[in-house]
């Protein structure tokens, strides 16, 4: 069915007349003639009782809440295309593993919606893995994590480098050691993530190659952002990504380990089958690089704790 013959029959309706009608609309007299025919045929009824007089028929009466319902949903469907188009709606599925969709994705997500409150975001958290699975599976839209393994049917962009930090507690000899080495840490007792967390692998690449021996780790937690809360309780001593454990807690110290590497790299995953991509997850892309432009330095989290 034509919308324009339901703003024809509707036009009739409100105007009186197919003579008024076709001065509203600017049309022919004939052509709103033929529109009401053509119509009344999709429809298989009579809507008008025919006469000097446009007075509907039963069926006429009982199609007209159903067309104004219609043109109604109609209108508002283009409005929201019109959106659509234009990157002002839409819905996006972003897959996201931690720390960043703790620390980062809330920055994220407040910057677009305040430029774009009709984008509906759905989000999966859950490890890089489980997340660049979704992302090849079609199940998400776009993924923001570590650097996944080289991939044909995946497209890779770097926004920043983690960049680590050890985390003790206060009576901690550490606490006031001006400068700290990998080869210092050997006989401290660590909290960790699980062994197939990236952070922790990356962290136990720096022991062996800087001191030759792998961490000691005597509590595995499987959250990264509750690290800081085991090292506040005395525990044990954690490092991780300076995301993840900064602001330091009350009772708690953030300090520098000098040759400490740098890294896993975190960025924008997305298919490469997608040769055009909507709109609206250009202006997403584009808000997670102006977020992670401002990354977390060692001078920042000094600033935030005094």
């Amino acid at each position: 069915m034509e919308i324009r013959l339901l703003k024809t029959f509707l036009a009739i309706v409100k105007y009186g007349s197919f003579h008024e009608a076709s001065k509203a609309l600017q049309y022919s007299q004939p052509t709103i003639t033929f529109q009401v025919k053509k119509l009344e045929k999709e429809l298989g009824f009579r809507l008008f009782k025919r006469g000097k007089t446009t007075e509907l028929t039963s069926a006429g009466a009982f199609f007209l809440q159903r067309a104004e319902e219609l043109l109604q949903k109609y209108e508002q469907f283009e409005i929201e295309l019109q959106d659509y188009k234009q990157g002002d709606a839409g819905v996006i599925h972003i897959g996201i593993s931690e720390p960043s969709a703790s620390n980062r994705l809330p920055d994220i997500l407040a910057s677009l919606m305040a430029k774009k409150p009709k984008i509906q975001v759905k989000i999966t958290i859950a490890s890089n893995k489980e997340v660049v699975e979704l992302l090849e599976d079609g199940q998400i839209d776009i993924a923001f994590c570590n650097r996944p393994e080289a991939n044909e049917h995946l497209i890779f962009e770097h926004l920043l480098t983690e960049t680590f930090g050890l985390l003790v507690y206060e009576e901690h000899p550490l606490a006031g050691k001006d400068k700290i080495w990998i080869r210092d840490l050997r006989d401290e007792k660590f909290i960790v993530t699980p062994g197939s967390c990236p952070f922790r692998s990356r962290v136990q690449e720096a022991f062996f190659a800087k001191a030759g021996t792998p961490l000691r780790a005597i509590l595995e937690i499987p959250g990264i952002n509750s690290l800081k809360y085991f090292v506040q309780s005395k525990i044990g001593i954690a490092m991780a990504p300076l995301v993840a454990i900064s602001p330091p807690l009350p009772g708690t110290v953030l300090k520098q380990v000098e040759d400490m590497m740098d890294g896993p790299d975190i960025g924008i995953v997305t298919r490469s089958d997608q040769s055009a991509r909507p709109l609206v997850q250009k202006i997403v892309m584009d808000e997670m690089r102006a977020v992670c432009t401002s990354q977390v330095t060692f001078n920042q989290t000094r600033t935030r704790a005094k």
